[in-house]
């Protein structure tokens, strides 16, 4: 957004000066987003009479575009009937994203502001798992009849429109709710008015629905792969309960992104920004991966201590040893990030195992040759020592990336078989085993070949 900082400026001097008319005015000009974000750019005093002095449909919007901390800290200030008000124009998934965000005292002033139907609705959602279809969706949305026509379900769509999330993709059920297809808003509009909506409906042989239960990646790989603006939620008898909306998939598609990425770097996932987590939680978060990654190296330091005599006569061979762990072990993390982002979008599966073996290796072949050539030139130029150590760490750089490789491409797809999150198997993991084997084979050849 263009001229933030004045924009913010002029915000904060008309809420401090009470001129509403034209602090509601400035506001409403703006899009519920960067309203949200300049609210947040606030000072409390002035973020609460900056959000009251918004009307109400748009001040529910806006609410919804709010950090739960801003959300909490606006429920507690503002009064049980602007509550109330904002509660009705909410739409219920925005509702239960920002009850599971906040403390406890928070989600029991709401609940008790809430009317029965819609507090029984809220607790049913909150009871689902985080993690699921059923804690994404919606129940705001539109379904229809098979026997309306094409003009009453237009009618009915003008009339309950506003309170729905989306109008563009209506679902078809019949007495039972039973799920039995989907219509496009386009094709209601373009057929003859006395068209049943059953005679122009997507049956069911073309319908895409996920369950409750279903896994919310699951869902933003549906989404993704029919390229759907929503889709429709069924319990196990398949009546339709709900609906989810791509911007809600959007924000799960971040959320695993950014998941993958802490587990990617053994960092134990949270949901919390980065600058709010405490000290003492950000530790907890890196202590136990950073405390198995010592011990592990505890095996390299035995295996370089098992040499030590080796080592004290080739001084070219202790020089060489951090350029040939560093060099495998990003060889290694390359292979495997592309191997866990193949499997996160499915370009990539278990039965493709083999077919991934035969590529690594040709891959490790070609980089591995190049690597050991260029190695011999730089110690020939740079290094002291025989050609016999020169051809042995070159060697061992050779066997090392095909070894890293072999590894970087093994172990997210074993621990995908086992049910384990493929990023786990990345970076720092992969480069401490390949640490131990690429030792292994370089001091495995120096006896061999020097001694």
């Amino acid at each position: 957004m263009e001229n933030f900082e004045i924009l913010l400026e002029q915000i904060a001097e008309l809420a401090s000066k009470g001129e509403i008319s034209a602090l509601r005015k400035l506001l409403c000009e703006l899009n519920v987003v960067d309203t949200a974000q300049l609210i947040e750019g606030l000072e409390p005093k002035n973020r609460l009479r900056a959000f009251r002095v918004l009307p109400k449909d748009t001040s529910a919007e806006v609410f919804a575009y709010l950090e739960p901390d801003t959300q909490a800290e606006l429920v507690r200030s503002i009064t049980d009937t602007e509550l109330e008000n904002l509660l009705d124009e909410m739409f219920l998934d925005d509702t239960v994203d920002f009850l599971e965000e906040v403390p406890a005292s928070v989600v029991t002033r709401v609940l008790a502001h809430s009317d029965p139907k819609t507090r029984k609705l809220i607790n049913r959602f909150l009871n689902y798992p985080e993690d699921c279809a059923g804690s994404l969706m919606t129940i705001e949305m539109v379904h229809l009849r098979t026997s309306l026509t094409a003009a009453e379900a237009i009618e009915k769509i003008r009339k309950t429109g506003l309170d729905k999330e989306t109008v563009y993709t209506c679902y078809c059920v019949d007495r039972e709710h039973h799920l039995l297809g989907s219509i496009p808003l386009l094709s209601l509009l373009l057929c003859e008015q006395d068209t049943l909506v059953g005679d122009i409906m997507e049956d069911d042989a073309q319908l895409i629905s996920v369950g409750t239960h279903d896994d919310r990646e699951y869902v933003a790989d549906i989404v993704k792969k029919y390229d759907l603006l929503s889709v429709p939620v069924v319990d196990n008898e398949n009546r339709l309960v709900g609906i989810i909306t791509v911007d809600d998939i959007v924000d799960v598609i971040e959320e695993e992104t950014t998941e993958d990425f802490e587990k990617m770097a053994l960092l134990a996932p949270s949901d919390d920004e980065y600058l709010k987590t405490g000290v003492f939680k950000l530790a907890r978060n890196r202590i136990l991966w950073l405390l198995i990654l010592m011990i592990s190296g505890t095996f390299t330091g035995k295996i370089i201590e098992g040499y030590e005599t080796l080592l004290a006569g080739f001084v070219a061979l202790t020089a060489s040893m951090p350029m040939l762990m560093g060099t495998g072990g990003n060889a290694g993390s390359q292979v495997s990030t592309l191997i866990i982002r193949g499997l996160a979008v499915g370009e990539i599966e278990i039965k493709d195992y083999f077919k991934i073996v035969l590529k690594e290796l040709r891959v490790a072949s070609i980089c591995g040759a190049v690597l050991a050539i260029a190695n011999i030139l730089r110690m020939y130029l740079f290094c002291e020592g025989t050609i016999e150590v020169f051809l042995v760490v070159s060697l061992a750089m050779f066997c090392a990336i095909i070894v890293a490789k072999l590894i970087g491409c093994s172990l997210p797809i074993f621990a995908k078989i086992i049910k384990l999150d493929p990023a786990l198997m990345a970076g720092p993991m992969i480069a401490t085993l390949v640490d131990i084997v690429t030792l292994v084979i370089y001091f495995g050849l120096a006896k061999v070949f020097l001694i």
